[in-house]
């Protein structure tokens, strides 16, 4: 991950905004604006894209309720513009939407934790909580642990379940199925 360098004159937000939404990433990178600092990370490892896809095939194998998955949506919370690696809508919600969209309608987020996972575990949890994205599900590698963080209130989750990998966590309705953790490991 890596951030602007700082400059000489500050921006305003407004103009380190515009920047942001001016860049040009490196391919297979991605570019968030977390926190009013602009954060390029450069493309996941495979032990990363294993978890991304061993989530997103559960929910899709799993989940009450027909949805979508995108990996690469842009979504414009207070905490700033992130992309998270699992976007979970209703089925067919992303066909009409901008590149950079309001989380509105978003059922779930999920990230898998990189290179600066402090990003994960707090700006980007809180963004999502002040948006009123219901549920946030964070897979920590370092810690080994999956948490499901729900009930988005005051700019944070009240709610908190953690898990260590291998172990189950339940996911509430509308997906309401068990996640297996096990092969996270």
């Amino acid at each position: 991950m890596v951030a602007m360098p700082a400059v000489e004159h500050p921006l305003s937000e407004g103009s380190l905004l515009q920047a942001f939404l001016e860049l040009d990433t490196p391919l297979g990178s991605k570019a968030e604006f977390i926190e009013g600092e602009i954060v390029v990370t450069p493309p996941p490892d495979g032990q990363h894209e294993g978890a991304v896809s061993k989530i997103t095939k559960q929910f899709f194998r799993s989940a009450a309720i027909d949805l979508d998955i995108a990996g690469v949506k842009g979504l414009i919370t207070p905490g700033g513009r992130f992309i998270p690696d699992g976007t979970v809508v209703p089925a067919d919600r992303f066909d009409h939407l901008d590149p950079w969209a309001s989380a509105e309608g978003v059922l779930l987020v999920f990230e898998v934790t990189s290179l600066n996972p402090h990003k994960d575990r707090e700006p980007k949890r809180m963004g999502y909580a002040a948006a009123g994205i219901p549920c946030y599900l964070l897979v920590d590698r370092d810690a080994g642990t999956v948490t499901l963080f729900t009930n988005p209130e005051d700019g944070d989750y009240i709610t908190t379940t953690k898990v260590e990998f291998g172990k189950p966590l339940d996911l509430p309705a509308p997906f309401s199925f068990t996640l297996d953790t096990g092969p996270l490991r």
